[in-house]
């Protein structure tokens, strides 16, 4: 059978199916949210306020519009550089100027991966300065958001494009096994980054203060003592130089790690809520998520390394899409095109396991503070803030939220207190 006849149309397919399961969701989640906004549910009546809850009913809506409209652009990009023939007269022109070095397919790979993600630039911008506006978050200047878009893509550049070009080197140097080879390099990689990029990368986006002497770093310290989770310093992120969002999160490994408050949650919480934040976040620590995440990782892209090795000994897979097999750039650009066809279906179960985990780690936060209020506390303020969605439809969570929702974890944080005590 001549597979190269059947891969576009299943390809396309399976491209719509997901555009048409993204639209289905967000209008069912539309529907589900609009069928609560007339008033505060029972459940959040000492919770939230009713301007408050009328104003995150309105952010989600508005957030849901854009959504659709990016999810469609993307779907109609990725169609086009898939069966428009852009792709194979691209290369052609590539290697024909170029030659068909590494250095030049990995050029060819950034390039095109650079232009695919050009179309989505005006949507980031409309959600920054228009949705994000009109909701009071964005704090971002004009300057300071083009510089970060500027600083991604040098970054990009001076590491990602070396990158690709180890990962090609491996076929001249290993042959048949270059993908087991590439996958150990990125793996290596990924966990360099993450000593470095705390010390080097992180601030080159924003400022990190040490937490000034008082009540609240003796408080943070005795929590990171107390839990025996060593840490280099407690730090302040200055957020609020893009955004009213808040967060809170440790970075690093060993004598590097370091937990990092955002100025705005630090301005949004008392001192027990943060401590209650913190110690959920060292709950992910002691309960080894981080780990688990690392190591399904490391399989999902394994995996994708020899899903993309097979495909590239394929000729069928090269002539559906109008290229001619030998390179094996083509084989992994249309791989990462198509990647996320595929995994979307996959994200309930990935957001079923993360949100395990938030359990857990609320859970143990609870135990480390000997109560339930401030974490509630916490997450009540972090929901009124952020304008969270209180009512979504529980299969669009399934599909979308790595966190249960605040009810949830309220539900969830009770059941724990009874069962404590």
């Amino acid at each position: 059978m001549d597979y190269s006849q059947i891969i576009p149309w299943t390809v396309a397919a399976l491209v719509l199916a997901r555009w048409a399961a993204e639209l289905w969701l967000t209008a069912l989640n539309r529907r589900h949210v609009l069928a609560h906004a007339e008033r505060v549910p029972d459940a959040f009546r000492d919770v939230v306020d009713e301007a408050t809850y009328a104003k995150s009913a309105n952010y989600t809506l508005a957030r849901a519009r854009l959504g659709s409209f990016n999810e469609t652009c993307q779907t109609v990009v990725l169609l086009l550089v898939l069966f428009s023939g852009v792709l194979p007269w691209a290369f052609g022109s590539f290697t024909q100027h170029a030659g068909n070095s590494a250095w030049a397919m990995a050029a060819f790979l950034f390039v095109v991966g650079v232009a695919v993600a050009l179309p989505g630039l005006p949507v980031d911008w409309i959600e920054q300065f228009r949705l994000e506006q009109q909701f009071g978050f964005n704090t971002s200047t004009q300057k300071t958001w083009w510089l970060d878009r500027l600083k991604g893509f040098l970054l990009a550049l001076a590491l990602g494009y070396p990158l690709l070009v180890l990962l090609l080197k491996f076929v001249e140097w290993t042959g048949d096994w270059w993908w087991l080879w590439a996958w150990a390099a990125l793996l290596a990689f990924q966990c360099l980054m993450m000593v470095l990029a705390p010390v080097l990368i992180l601030p080159l986006f924003n400022k990190f203060t040490p937490l000034p002497e008082g009540s609240l770093r003796d408080r943070l310290v005795q929590l990171a003592e107390r839990t025996q989770f060593r840490a280099q310093s407690i730090q302040v992120m200055d957020g609020s130089k893009r955004s009213r969002h808040s967060n809170a999160f440790f970075t690093g490994f060993g004598r590097f790690r370091k937990i990092v408050l955002f100025d705005t949650l630090v301005a949004q919480l008392n001192e027990p809520e943060l401590e209650a934040v913190l110690a959920h976040e060292i709950g992910h620590y002691k309960k080894k998520h981080i780990p688990k995440l690392l190591a399904w990782s490391a399989l999902s892209s394994l995996a994708g390394f020899l899903g993309a090795a097979w495909l590239a000994r394929e000729e069928w897979f090269y002539r559906a899409f109008g290229f001619e097999s030998g390179h094996l750039a083509p084989a992994l650009l249309l791989f990462a095109l198509l990647a996320g066809t595929v995994t979307f279906w996959f994200s309930p179960w990935l957001h079923a396991w993360s949100r395990r985990f938030e359990y857990q780690a609320d859970a143990y936060a609870a135990e480390v503070m000997k109560e339930t209020a401030s974490l509630i506390g916490a997450l009540r303020k972090l929901s009124g803030k952020n304008l969270s969605n209180l009512t979504p439809h529980p299969i669009y969570s399934g599909f979308y939220y790595s966190h249960p929702t605040l009810l949830e974890r309220e539900l969830a944080l009770a059941r724990y207190e009874r069962v404590s005590k």
